[in-house]
């Protein structure tokens, strides 16, 4: 029985969604892409399963439904990220939006798997690929204002290597173009700082490169992980620490979003 009142409970947010989304403005779409921590694996609360006002999300489906975590379904584990919070700040900031967003991370992905044709063989996916398919869906319903990219951990060797600050300029350049416009805001959230695992040197070096993109490319901005607590594994945020992340996600877009009208 309690299993029929959930599956009830799931098609009536859909329902709902759909006839929000039915004769209506367009959506304001945020694309969410990176590795695990953009996905999420914090723990789900009650709270993360609430409907925001006025934020969906682009389900496994290609369907809008209400913004609740877990958004991604790359892996099992999949949790509480950023993004829903971040849509829920992007919504509060401006009554007039309606939000989309668009989960597309990896967990686990090296920023070599997100590019066109490239398979990813532990899960399976076409990383750049599966998003450029959800991105021409969801922007039937919108446009894209932003797109939020944190992923890192797996590319300590390119870090090295020096060579990931020019695949991350590459990267931007080709996601803008699929979104319609070379502006489009690209934020890049840096790699957690978790006590107990200090950082080795490819990491070091992927968060200066990091950084230096944001600096060199337009309309980019680098959001600080500082303080932010891994959930016990020394690896992923906590769900506390993923929704503080979505919140300066959200705060870093407003002011690239003011300071480029």
């Amino acid at each position: 029985m309690k299993i029929w009142k959930r599956l009830l409970v799931l098609v009536a947010l859909g329902c709902v969604a759909q006839c929000a989304l039915a004769g209506e403005e367009k959506l304001d779409l945020y694309l969410l892409i990176g590795q695990s921590n953009m996905a999420g694996r914090g723990e789900v609360e009650a709270r993360d399963k609430e409907a925001p006002e006025r934020v969906f999300t682009l389900n496994k489906g290609n369907e809008w439904v209400p913004a609740v975590d877990p958004l991604h379904f790359d892996k099992k584990q999949a949790g509480v990220g950023p993004g829903r919070t971040f849509g829920i700040a992007i919504a509060k900031a401006d009554k007039s939006v309606r939000v989309g967003l668009i989960p597309c991370a990896v967990g686990g992905t090296s920023i070599r798997k997100w590019k066109p044709g490239v398979e990813d063989p532990k899960t399976g996916a076409h990383p750049y690929d599966d998003m450029l398919a959800r991105l021409k869906v969801a922007m039937k319903s919108g446009t894209v204002r932003g797109i939020l990219w944190h992923q890192g951990e797996a590319d300590g060797k390119m870090g090295e290597k020096g060579n990931y600050g020019k695949a991350l300029t590459e990267l931007i350049g080709r996601v803008r173009a699929e979104c319609g416009g070379a502006e489009v805001p690209f934020l890049i959230g840096q790699l957690g700082q978790f006590e107990g695992r200090p950082w080795s040197e490819g990491r070091e070096k992927v968060d200066a490169a990091q950084r230096k993109v944001a600096e060199s490319v337009p309309h980019c901005g680098f959001v600080s992980s500082d303080g932010l607590e891994d959930r016990g594994d020394l690896t992923h945020f906590s769900a506390e620490a993923a929704r503080e992340l979505g919140k300066r996600y959200a705060d870093a877009m407003i002011k690239i979003q003011q300071k480029d009208k």
